[in-house]
């Protein structure tokens, strides 16, 4: 599980105004451990950086049409034409972009046994007599193993030159300290990462997704959008029934799909229809880089009393625990914050946003009181399991969730404890943000909660934050 030590980004790591970095198209990527985003092809000619819309787009499309080229001229594995197409179809780990779901700044990268497998599926398509290389974007949708990671890094592998043209030119004007590298054979003074001391590769804004392609036909569902007749494509044929289809079922309809080009021709069809469409850092749903921004709230709303540092006893660590809490909810309720609860369009970000709001502020408080105490923060998909802790006796867990998660209940009774007893604990927080849908879910884990403490059961504190969203000062 990927776990966020501390907040260190390419703005907070080089004082550089994180304002100048939305005016170059810079992601203002962590260091230590991945941005989850990744780079996704087909908006490489769409991009505004000519290191993009030219050259990056240019190498993956001269890349893949060779390889098509040369499966279709390949009349058996192994032979000198598919050895050719194995070799350009080879693609490493790629950890320099920060980009991924790592809990480095490791890349996944594709091992021996996937890239055959994958060739060979290739090669499939190719006898069919499909030509088109986005055809290549799909192949998450045919072959376990391949996640969005792995196509990001396919793509990172052949147009690392360019993003290496990109990052020359814009810390031209950001200075960030370099260091020379050698890459493919030529000398290149590139930012220094400190965390890896391997080079920092900037990356465009405008060729990222937080899911690059569809891994799965429910995700081809998910990034439909609003486009009605897209969405009934999708719902019906081969979309409808990809999208309930188990492991095994979809290794039959695979089959199905490879035996011509017309069937196959679905597939591609779908995948064109992807709106091409960049990762809104703006509305920033996943709140992939807002939280970033919160680091130093620490120095403009201290702590009244300030902080014990290095809490030696369960309950002065539940003292401390409980200070920043009610810290958080002071500032989400009355200070404004609540507003990085929510999207441009009105709409509550995330869970992992709020997760993340959440580590950010702690973190920031832990910071400026020097205290011995370790924020983690779950960097992927899952729950933060945010842990204070000084030794091994005096460790605390917070979970935190949305009103709207509809696991609410679940996650107190049965989540919680889960995380407890992985960190050898028996004190829990549970942090429940509301953002509307709450309904009868709080009053419900109240009630749990007060039907174990009657039976002389050990609980996790509750506590509600309101972030629903306020008007203005002048409408109240």
């Amino acid at each position: 599980m990927a776990k966020i030590k501390f907040i260190a980004t390419v703005s907070s790591e080089f004082d550089i105004d994180p304002d100048t970095l939305d005016e170059l198209d810079v992601i203002d990527s962590q260091l230590a451990v991945d941005t989850n985003l990744f780079i996704d092809p087909l908006l490489l000619p769409l991009s505004k950086h000519e290191e993009m819309n030219v050259g990056a787009a240019t190498a993956y499309e001269q890349r893949f049409e060779f390889i098509v080229k040369l499966l279709a001229a390949s009349k058996a594995q192994g032979d000198v034409a598919w050895r050719k197409a194995e070799k350009l179809f080879s693609f490493s780990e790629v950890s320099w972009t920060c980009l991924g779901y790592s809990s480095s700044v490791r890349g996944a990268g594709f091992g021996p046994e996937l890239s055959a497998a994958t060739l060979k599926t290739a090669s499939e398509i190719v006898k069919l007599g499909i030509t088109d290389i986005d055809f290549f974007m799909g192949l998450s949708l045919l072959e376990e193993g391949i996640g969005p990671d792995r196509i990001s890094d396919m793509t990172t592998n052949i147009i690392i030159m360019n993003l290496i043209d990109f990052t020359v030119r814009v810390n031209s004007t950001l200075n960030i300290p370099v260091k020379r590298f050698v890459v493919d054979g030529k000398g290149f003074d590139l930012p220094l990462n400190p965390y890896s001391n391997e080079p920092l590769v900037l990356v465009p804004r405008d060729i990222v997704r937080d899911l690059p392609i569809a891994t799965d036909w429910s995700d081809i569902a998910r990034v439909s959008k609003e486009n009605q007749e897209y969405r009934e494509k999708v719902s019906g044929g081969i979309g409808k029934i990809w999208s309930t289809m188990t492991k095994k079922r979809k290794s039959e309809l695979k089959e199905s799909a490879l035996k011509s080009k017309e069937a196959f021709e679905q597939v591609l069809e779908l995948l064109h229809e992807v709106p091409k469409i960049p990762y809104d850092f703006a509305a920033d749903t996943n709140g992939e880089n807002f939280w970033i921004k919160l680091a130093s709230i620490a120095r403009e709303y201290p702590i009244a009393g300030g902080l014990q540092n290095n809490p030696s006893t369960i309950e002065e660590a539940k003292a401390l625990v409980g200070k920043i809490v009610s810290q958080f909810q002071d500032l989400i309720e009355n200070k404004g914050i609540w507003k990085e609860l929510w999207s441009d369009n009105e709409r509550p970000r995330k869970e992992k946003a709020a997760q993340r709001l959440f580590f950010s502020i702690a973190y920031s408080y832990c910071k400026a009181n020097n205290l011995d105490i370790t924020p983690e923060a779950d960097s992927g998909n899952g729950p933060v399991d945010f842990k204070f802790s000084k030794g091994f006796d005096v460790r605390i867990v917070v979970e935190i969730k949305l009103s709207t998660n509809t696991s609410l209940v679940r996650g107190y009774t049965s989540q919680l404890e889960i995380y407890k007893k992985a960190e050898d604990t028996v004190e829990g927080v549970y942090l429940v943000i509301d953002v509307g849908q709450l309904g009868n879910k709080y009053g419900d884990i109240q009630r749990i909660r007060r039907e174990a403490i009657e039976l002389g059961e050990q609980t996790s504190a509750i506590y509600l934050v309101d972030g629903n969203r306020r008007e203005s000062a002048s409408k109240r």
